[in-house]
């Protein structure tokens, strides 16, 4: 709730919680987010969605982008799934919501050329409908994947 209350107090610039979803659940929300000015997506509005899980903030939230308008990007796939490594292995219970949307708009921001990551279509087809069941290798600017099969049969 303290978390909760923090993104409705200061949120990001571009960001704000979304009210309606926190009414249904408090375990999870949707932010709306805009495309930061003078960036490939100024303008743009995406919407941001976290699920908490009862570990939360010892586990990560999973986070993914929902909605209609799901950004091009070098690390978002077309099913909204992010990869960026404080969602998964590099998560510390130190980290707030406002961190975590704030990586996320620098990583937008930062983009030079939109396009998908070149295994989207594979990835969207196989993957997992969570994507931190999904093992990600973070190597500079470029990024693989490896699938957690195991995930697959649960």
């Amino acid at each position: 709730l303290c978390k909760l209350l923090a993104l409705q107090n200061d949120p990001p610039p571009g960001m704000t919680l979304n009210e309606k979803s926190v009414q249904n659940s408090i375990t999870q929300w949707i932010v709306d987010m805009e495309g930061a000015p003078g960036t490939l997506y100024e303008g743009e509005k995406f919407q941001l969605l976290f699920k908490f899980s009862s570990r939360y903030p010892f586990d990560s939230p999973q986070v993914m982008f929902t909605g209609d308008n799901i950004p091009v990007h070098p690390h978002v796939y077309s099913n909204g799934h992010i990869c960026l490594s404080i969602l998964t292995e590099d998560w510390s219970p130190a980290l707030s919501v406002q961190s975590v949307c704030l990586s996320i708009i620098s990583m937008l921001s930062s983009c030079k050329e939109k396009r998908r990551p070149p295994d989207n279509s594979f990835y969207v087809r196989t993957c997992n409908k969570n994507p931190k069941k999904t093992k990600w290798w973070y190597h500079g600017k470029y990024l693989t994947r490896t699938r957690n099969f195991e995930a697959l049969l649960d």
